[in-house]
């Protein structure tokens, strides 16, 4: 296919080339992968300033997006590409192919640190926002490598979704410290003050005054930000809520460990011992079960598998995405629907295809970089998750530029549950670790969500 590309990815390409480290923070649908690969070749084929190229990914987009963007485009012909994925053996080979760049996932960064001789005089670290923990073996690893790096790109569409605290590790990996500083210890103590806390124990931080335009200020000059829709005509999108409301006995046992934080359920006892675990239980049980202490599945309700039963009737074979979040809501969704999880390219390029009626998704797992909008517009969320990130990222599978239809994204809420308080956090843009604890801390002990309850 010939590329045609917009100003803007003319510019986010030059911008690459111009500045050896730089950050792209690209909304989804931008072309992020194109826009690279486009770079890249003007500096292996035609600067003739750069050798090797590693390109970091998540799993499923090493994968198949990279190769898959690779082989569409007429004007990439000249590059090689080497997947450096599989078993150790399929690895080391794919390390020794001839070829200008070589794609591996992130879980494998260490492994290649530690067991290859490093030659790669350029990296792109694609999502760069999963290297967020400065305490993570991948981060370790490349801050190890990083001073043997001769340009570094980081791509992602949101740097720092709950926190820009978490933006620190991305920007050392890209200038090595010079703009926010060496050491996190530093940077926490420059721009912020502790906020959420129990004792000694520091949940968040907040921004100083100010310092939230000084952080910007600071790496404007190798950073560029795109929103899809200042760029593209993005595709009419409707979100809606689906409410399900548990029967009296179901709510008693709801209402019993959020006050309690333990349940009593037959011979079963859940026990939560902190806030973070009270939140987890009951979104678990708002989906319909719960594990026990033993990984035992315990089941509380189906009212969120009748919902989806009524959401796909009514869709009359018009392909669905169901996201999910937790392995038992797979696997009863699996008991009582016939259904495919996307998991591998096949299943990726069968969805595009048209050939899965209704599909399984992960936020985890496939929420960065797949496309996936040629297959349908309807997103289901099944069970809800308090990261923002995650939640944006897969929205935008279907969301974004190239869909033809209207995008519906589905919410089905349990009534009177953790359930409101993750969407409201979602819409408020405001989920994470911090509204989570936010959320259940004044009902530990009885206290009860007053508004809640009156509803």
């Amino acid at each position: 296919m010939k590329y045609k590309p917009h100003d803007y990815q003319n510019y986010a390409s030059e911008f690459i080339i111009k500045n050896p480290y730089c950050g792209l923070i690209l909304d989804m649908g931008l072309g992020k992968t194109v826009i690279t690969l486009s770079a890249l070749w003007e500096l292996i084929l035609d600067y003739f300033t750069v050798g090797r190229v590693l390109v970091i990914a998540p799993k499923r987009v090493a994968e198949d997006t990279w190769s898959r963007e690779f082989m569409k485009w007429d004007h990439l012909a000249g590059l090689k590409i080497s997947k450096v994925l599989g078993t150790k053996q399929q690895r080391e080979d794919a390390l020794k192919a001839e070829a200008d760049i070589f794609i591996i996932n992130r879980e494998n960064v260490a492994w290649l640190v530690e067991n290859h001789k490093w030659d790669f005089d350029t990296v792109v670290i694609d999502e760069i926002s999963s290297f967020k923990s400065n305490k993570a073996q991948r981060f370790k690893a490349l801050k190890k490598v990083r001073p043997q790096i001769k340009r570094m790109i980081g791509l992602t569409g949101t740097p720092s979704p709950n926190s820009l605290i978490d933006l620190w590790p991305q920007m050392y990996l890209l200038d090595m410290g010079q703009r926010l500083g060496r050491y996190i210890t530093g940077y926490r103590e420059r721009f912020f003050v502790p906020d959420k806390r129990n004792k000694e124990i520091i949940y968040s931080y907040k921004l100083r005054p100010g310092a939230e335009q000084k952080i910007y200020s600071l790496i404007s000059d190798i950073c560029i930000s795109m929103k899809a829709c200042d760029y593209l005509q993005m595709p009419d999108r409707i979100d809606t809520q689906v409410e399900v409301t548990m029967s009296d006995k179901e709510q008693k046992f709801y209402d019993q460990l959020e006050n309690d934080m333990v349940l009593t359920v037959g011979e079963d006892e859940l026990d939560a011992v902190n806030a973070a675990a009270l939140s987890n239980k009951l979104s678990q049980m708002a989906n319909g079960a719960v594990y026990d202490e033993n990984k035992k599945v315990i089941p509380i309700h189906e009212r969120k598998l009748d919902a989806l039963e009524d959401l796909i009737e009514a869709a009359n074979g018009k392909p669905v995405l169901v996201a999910y979040w937790f392995k038992h809501d797979k696997d009863r969704i699996k008991q009582r629907f016939d259904v495919r999880e996307i998991d591998t390219a096949k299943d990726i390029a069968d969805w595009n295809e048209g050939k899965i009626p209704v599909a399984l998704i992960h936020p985890a797992s496939a929420g960065h970089g797949l496309n996936l909008q040629d297959g349908g517009s309807t997103i289901i969320w099944f069970g809800l998750t308090w990261s923002l990130e995650l939640y944006q990222q897969l929205n935008a599978r279907l969301w974004r530029q190239g869909q033809q239809n209207t995008v519906v994204v589905q919410h089905i809420i349990a009534k009177g549950t953790v359930d409101e308080d993750v969407m409201k956090a979602l819409e408020r843009k405001d989920a994470g670790q911090s509204a989570l604890i936010d959320a259940v801390r004044a009902r530990i002990g009885g206290r009860e969500n007053e508004s809640r309850r009156s509803a």
